[in-house]
C-alpha cells in the first residue's frame, strides 16, 4: 500500500519524504479555473476542498488499494482568495499588497482510500514582514513564488519574509500532516506503516 500524491508539487513531496513516507507522485490535471468559477459564493475552505477531491478524484481509479492524497492551497487576504501569481508582475503586486500584513493561508485535503473520503480544510494565520522593493523584486526574479500559493515559500527563500505563523507549519508548505494522521486514521490505518525505515 501507497501514499499517492495528486500533485506534482515538490513541497508536498518533499513534506511526505520528511515524514518518513516515499510517495508515488501522479500529478492531477483538472481545470481549476471552472471548478472555482462553478462554486462562486462558497466559502474558501469549501473552494480549496473541492479542487483538493477533483484532483485526488482524477488519479483515484488509477491506483485502487492506495491511499490517494489531493491537495490545494490558496491565500485569503482581504476577503479574496490569492491563487499562484504565475508570473514576476504578478508576484511583485501581490507582495506590495501583503508585505506587513496579515492574510490566512488554507490548504483543502482530501484523502481517498478503499471507497472511503476525507475531506477537511487547514488555516493557518501567516504575518508578512515588510520586505523591500529591492528585495521583493528580486525575489520574483528567483522564479521560487510564481507556482506557489500566496506568492511564497516557509521553508526555501520566501522564509525570509514570514515574520511569524499561528498554526500547522506543514499546511502552509502545502500538506498539513495533522490532518493526514487524522485521515490515516479514520481509515484504521496506522501512520508508521507508511514509513520507509520502520
Amino acid at each position: 500500500m501507497r501514499i499517492v500524491l495528486a500533485s506534482q508539487s515538490p513541497s508536498r513531496a518533499s513534506i511526505l519524504r520528511g515524514a518518513g513516507v516515499e510517495p508515488t507522485i501522479a500529478p492531477a490535471h483538472v481545470d481549476e479555473r471552472a471548478i472555482e468559477s462553478s462554486l462562486e459564493g462558497a466559502s474558501p475552505a469549501d473552494i480549496v476542498c473541492a479542487l483538493a477531491t477533483a484532483k485526488a478524484e482524477a488519479i483515484a481509479p488509477e491506483y485502487p488499494g492506495d491511499v490517494v492524497v489531493g491537495g490545494d492551497s490558496m491565500l485569503l487576504l482581504d476577503g479574496e482568495l490569492q491563487g499562484k501569481p504565475h508570473t514576476e508582475t504578478a508576484t511583485v503586486e501581490r507582495w506590495r499588497a501583503q508585505a506587513g500584513r496579515t492574510a490566512e493561508l488554507i490548504t483543502g485535503h482530501c484523502v481517498l482510500f478503499a471507497g472511503q473520503r476525507f475531506v477537511e480544510a487547514s488555516r493557518t494565520t501567516v504575518h508578512f514582514a515588510e520586505a523591500t522593493e529591492t528585495d521583493i523584486a528580486v525575489y520574483a526574479r528567483t522564479g521560487e513564488p510564481l507556482e506557489c500559493a500566496g506568492a511564497f515559500t516557509l521553508e526555501a527563500i520566501g522564509g525570509w519574509f514570514i515574520d511569524r505563523i499561528e498554526g500547522d507549519p506543514s499546511s502552509v508548505i502545502g500538506l498539513s500532516l495533522p490532518v493526514l494522521r487524522r485521515a490515516l486514521y479514520s481509515f484504521d490505518l496506522s501512520v508508521s506503516s507508511f514509513w520507509q525505515s520502520r
